[in-house]
């Protein structure tokens, strides 16, 4: 088969097929099973390696077996009563309160913890606080060097392919890490888990996207987000009812060893097919989309398809060969302004929302209640803003949807911390507002980023802004301790942020109604005014 670059507009081959037909229904039923897996992989170790109450081990006063109570004698043997990492000198043998100095305090070598359902009872890491933080940015950082090499894997070998990997590959070396017997073990694990696993996410919404039509990509993508929240529910439902973190872990990772079966039940993107000039077997899956949604092609559209003749239009000319483009790409990247500059803003707003989504989901702790329940509520309540996303998006335009999400994040976010204290109710109203919001936005951010690159290298520029995203992620575990200096900062600076994201708007074209593009000259394109008929790029 002649490998050439074709000029289907895919788009139009869509509204022919169906948009969202049965097909479509299909694979989505399938990705969304995998990115709640990805949900699982993501908020795991927010309660496999949660703080455990714990006491110095006082062997002068301890039952047999020890028990965490200390029925009184914590009054004088521990300082406060509780003595998580110093306990009083003894100068004697018995438990009494004349055994212990009433004001010397020696460090502890053993604990005594409430119970052993996380990792700070199994590796000991009761007075090792940073140790057990390291999880959460071990994983980020694994999630940071994920993103480039599935988005290589995509860009290069298939959606598919990388799709499929990103999916299996967590259950094995999750289930390893199940069975760690020390903390440098599960560490590393859980950083090689992050890198080979963190990609499903992106690998699946640009599948999915793809294969959608233009009235269609809000929608698809917003169920997506849905999904991904309502994973990250599932998990603190299955921790509540199984704690213990080695057999949690095991439940939460076996069962992607099925995602092997995709492999005979998920097909190839055809717009990526397409950009690589596979144009037979794109053919063959439209025709296969056509025939599940029971729709019928124009004899225009079969012949286009079935045509084997080179394209002679001007971009086919400009674009002779895939292995011409594929040497040139990032050529045309960094000489074309206009996406770079793109890539620079696009870089700031991911920042942005990941800083402020997970500096909310650490600071919701203060919410009075069942920390399962908390956290359910904290996943749950992103739900109404994917929804609202859907709603304004393509009523109001990707511009104005994301900039009032950001705008009114940003002003609950600065209202927040001078809510007096008996007000609780409103400060809680306000940090799930504000989470409301920066989860609207982190969705659209998701679409909208999308919509703004080529094809050929979409996928790439998208694993660049979101790597960018997760040095939000990785220092959003550090805002409380800028209580320490101001009580208020951490959500001023939350706010600062989202006011700029909203700024940088102004900077960026709307893509409501537009094609996606597929060549970086149609991506320059958007910007440029639109036509009567709003379909701003060229063919």
């Amino acid at each position: 088969m002649p490998n050439y670059k074709c000029d289907v507009n895919l788009d139009s081959v869509l509204v022919e097929i169906g948009e969202y037909g049965r097909y479509q229904i299909q694979n989505y039923v399938l990705i969304l099973v995998a990115i709640i897996t990805s949900a699982l992989y993501n908020s795991q170790y927010i309660f496999t390696a949660a703080d455990v109450k714990a006491r110095c081990k006082v062997p002068e006063c301890e039952a047999n077996p020890p028990r965490f109570e200390t029925n009184g004698w914590g009054n004088w043997a521990l300082p406060d009563g509780r003595g998580r990492c110093e306990r009083y000198l003894p100068i004697g043998n018995t438990c009494a309160a004349d055994s212990f100095h009433p004001t010397d305090t020696k460090l502890c070598s053993r604990w005594v913890y409430e119970n052993h359902n996380t990792i700070v009872s199994t590796f000991d890491l009761a007075c090792e606080e940073w140790k057990r933080t390291l999880v959460g940015t071990l994983h980020s950082a694994g999630i940071f060097l994920a993103l480039p090499l599935t988005a290589y894997i995509s860009d290069n070998f298939g959606r598919r392919v990388a799709f499929i990997l990103t999916a299996i590959a967590p259950a094995a070396v999750g289930l390893g890490r199940s069975f760690s017997q020390d903390y440098i073990t599960y560490v590393c694990l859980e950083f090689f888990e992050a890198v080979v696993g963190a990609g499903v996410y992106s690998s699946g919404f640009i599948l999915a996207l793809e294969m959608m039509g233009l009235n269609k990509r809000v929608l698809g993508g917003n169920i997506i987000s849905c999904t991904f929240a309502v994973g990250q529910a599932v998990v603190a439902l299955v921790a509540w009812a199984v704690p213990e973190w080695r057999t949690l872990t095991r439940i939460l990772y076996v069962p992607s060893f099925l995602f092997v079966f995709y492999y005979f039940l998920i097909e190839e993107s055809v717009r990526w097919l397409l950009s690589k000039g596979r144009k037979k077997e794109a053919a063959t899956i439209i025709f296969k989309a056509a025939t599940v949604n029971n729709r019928k092609l124009s004899p225009e559209t079969i012949k286009l398809l079935t045509d084997d003749t080179p394209s002679t239009t001007d971009e086919a000319k400009t674009q002779a060969t895939p292995e011409e483009k594929q040497e040139s790409i990032v050529l045309q990247v960094l000489k074309s302004k206009v996406i770079v500059s793109r890539l620079f803003i696009c870089s700031f707003w991911w920042i942005t929302v990941t800083f402020i989504y997970y500096g909310l989901s650490i600071n919701s702790v203060s919410l009075a209640g069942n920390s399962y329940v908390n956290y359910i509520l904290t996943a749950l309540v992103e739900i109404p803003g994917y929804c609202i996303s859907v709603l304004t998006l393509d009523r109001f335009g990707r511009k104005t949807s994301i900039m009032t999400a950001f705008f009114v994040c940003g002003i609950s976010l600065v209202c927040l911390p001078f809510i007096p204290e008996y007000l609780q109710w409103l400060q809680t109203c306000l940090n799930l507002l504000g989470k409301l919001c920066i989860s609207m936005a982190f969705s659209s951010i998701y679409i909208y980023t999308s919509e703004l690159y080529p094809t050929t290298i979409r996928h790439s520029l998208v694993a660049v802004c979101s790597m960018a995203g997760r040095i939000g992620q990785v220092i959003a575990p550090q805002t409380p301790l800028l209580m320490a200096y101001m009580e208020a900062l951490p959500y001023l600076l939350f706010g600062a942020m989202a006011a700029a994201a909203g700024l940088l708007m102004l900077l960026t074209p709307e893509t409501l109604h537009a094609r996606l593009p597929d060549t970086v000259r149609q991506a320059e394109a958007i910007a440029a005014p639109r036509s009567r008929t709003t379909d701003v790029i060229v063919d």
